[in-house]
């Protein structure tokens, strides 16, 4: 069991995380906003947010057991507190602006993760390449949408 501790804490700690995205859902206010094309369908967010959740957890469990507590460990609690705190803003707080500057943050996070892991273990950093994809392409939709809604609550004009 013992082995297994590790992993259970990163699991528990992804989950709070993604916990946010279920308290905190995006409900009539988003829906009603102005979003461009190519936003993703929404039966893809839950389905793409599970498979990386589970690359994050992956990933930090492998640094966590190749170099302890150090700088790639805090890049990575720092990415996962950024991600917690998107949808607490995006959609319980409604603001826009904040919710870009986070998903900001979040991007120099897992960029950092992804650096300071390469050397600890190239795999753990190359778990995080399709979470840096999504959150890149979170980052522009969420930019785009504050654009495309100056009125909204919480959008700079």
């Amino acid at each position: 069991m013992a082995d297994y501790i590790d992993i259970i804490v990163f699991a528990v700690l992804v989950f709070a995380a993604a916990a946010t995205g279920g308290i905190f859902a995006p409900g009539d206010w988003y829906r009603a906003l102005n979003k461009p094309s190519w936003t993703p369908p929404d039966w893809m967010f839950p389905v793409v947010w599970t498979v990386l959740y589970i690359m994050i957890a992956w990933a930090g469990v492998i640094v966590w057991r190749a170099d302890g507590f150090g700088p790639a460990i805090i890049a990575w609690g720092a990415q996962l507190v950024f991600n917690g705190a998107w949808s607490w803003l995006m959609f319980g707080r409604k603001q826009i602006g904040l919710a870009l500057a986070d998903a900001g943050a979040m991007l120099v996070s897992i960029v950092a993760f992804m650096i300071l892991a390469w050397p600890i273990d190239a795999t753990a950093s190359l778990l995080f390449v399709p979470y840096l994809a999504w959150v890149v392409t979170a980052f522009l939709l969420n930019l785009r949408v504050l654009q495309l809604n100056p009125g909204a609550r919480g959008a700079a004009a």
